[in-house]
């Protein structure tokens, strides 16, 4: 499996972008797939989960109500619309995927970075 992401950028705060992970090489259908962020200076840190069905996410308390998971099978595409995005969102944005009988992730994009300016 390959995942590449796309869609960072700068953006002012409050304002929104949406991330694309397109996936090779496997279906989303056999995948769980996941948003991972990286701010400088920091570890990365879980942002968003879907499983490999698409009826179950599971998202951080920091992005909870501003930033949605979404699947587009038929292209094979994961998305994160964010919303109302603030400073503290600045970072390296992965996307990630485990075939749904793995536990972790292990496969990984090569990340897309996102900025947000006040």
């Amino acid at each position: 499996v390959q995942l590449v992401e796309s869609g960072g950028g700068l953006v002012q705060a409050g304002g929104s972008l949406r991330l694309s992970c397109a996936a090779s090489g496997m279906p989303l259908e056999d995948l769980d797939m996941a948003w991972f962020r990286q701010a400088p200076g920091k570890e990365r840190e879980f942002v968003v989960s879907i499983n490999w069905s698409g009826d179950s996410t599971n998202y951080a308390d920091s992005v909870k109500g501003r930033f949605t998971i979404s699947m587009d099978n038929a292209k094979n595409t994961m998305y994160l619309q964010m919303n109302s995005l603030n400073i503290e969102d600045t970072a390296v944005y992965y996307c990630a995927a485990r075939h749904w009988t793995y536990d972790r992730y292990d496969v990984w994009g090569q990340g897309t970075q996102v900025t947000v300016s006040s």
